[in-house]
This record gives C-alpha cells, structure tokens and sequence, in this order.
C-alpha cells in the first residue's frame, strides 16, 4: 500500500493527472464556444435574411418616393417660373395701359413722329459695313422683313 500511496503522490502521476483534468476542461471549453458560435451563427443568418427581405420589400416603395419627390421639386420650380412670367407680363400689360408707354414704344418701334416735328435715324457706319457683310433679317427693321416676304410670294406666285 506503501507503494501506491507513494505513486499517487509522485510528481510524474501529478501531472500526467493535471494534464488530464486541463485537456478536459479546454474541450468542454471549446465544445461550449462551438455551441455559442454555431446558435450566434444560425441567429445572425436569421437576422441577415429578414434584413434583406425587408430591403427588398422596401426597395421599390423608397425608389417611387424619391422619384416622386425629384418629380414635385421640379413642378414647384415650373410653377415658381411660369408665377415669375405671369407677374411680368401683368407688368407689361399694366405699361401697355399707360398711354405715354404706348405712344414711347409706338414713336420707338414704328419710327413715327408727332405733326410738326422732324423725325431723325442716327446710323452707325460700322453697323451699316457689318450689316452689308452679314444682311441678317434680324439687323433690319421688322417692316423691311415683311415687305421682303410679300415681295418673295408675289414672285412665287409669277
């Protein structure tokens, strides 16, 4: 008996035991980490599909409200625009009432004069060179436009 109390005392069978009880406990270990690792797993693909499912659902409803959105910006802008024209041009109706207006914009386009005065056209040299070279209908007056075009059916018509 002397000899197996002294062999469970040595140091050999000691730590040939401790080896044995570290090794068990680092599997119990890691069989536990695998457990975990494998629930976290099934429970983070869970949560990775209903994620994609949800991005999928929501997708299109998101990508219609942006466009909707894009779409409204621009129909606010249109509307901004055509209230900016409307009040201009109730600006140049609201002119077009006065008489003095009229009758500036009369003398100015048409060239008219009242009786007793002496109408006078200023011609620029350097516009007349130019417009000899270009002979553009926008750099003569409208009426020389007009004549010109009934001028071009009447001979179309011969």
């Amino acid at each position: 008996m002397a000899v197996k109390d002294r062999d469970r005392f040595s140091t050999a069978t000691r730590l040939r035991l401790l080896g044995e009880q570290t090794a068990a406990r680092v599997y119990r270990s890691q069989t536990r980490r695998q457990a975990r690792r494998s629930r976290l797993t099934g429970r983070a693909a869970l949560l990775a599909l209903v994620l994609c499912s949800l991005v999928a659902a929501l997708a299109y409803p998101i990508r219609q409200y942006v466009s909707q959105r894009a779409e409204i910006a621009e129909l606010e802008q249109q509307r901004e625009e055509a209230r900016e024209r409307v009040e201009r041009l109730r600006d140049l109706k609201a002119r077009w009432q006065d008489d003095a207006y009229a009758e500036q914009r009369i003398r100015e386009r048409l060239h008219y004069v009242m009786p007793g005065e002496t109408g006078y056209i200023v011609i620029d040299p350097d516009a007349v060179k130019q417009s000899r070279t270009t002979q553009g209908a926008a750099d003569r007056p409208w009426y020389a436009n007009v004549w010109d075009g009934i001028d071009k059916a009447d001979a179309a018509r011969r």
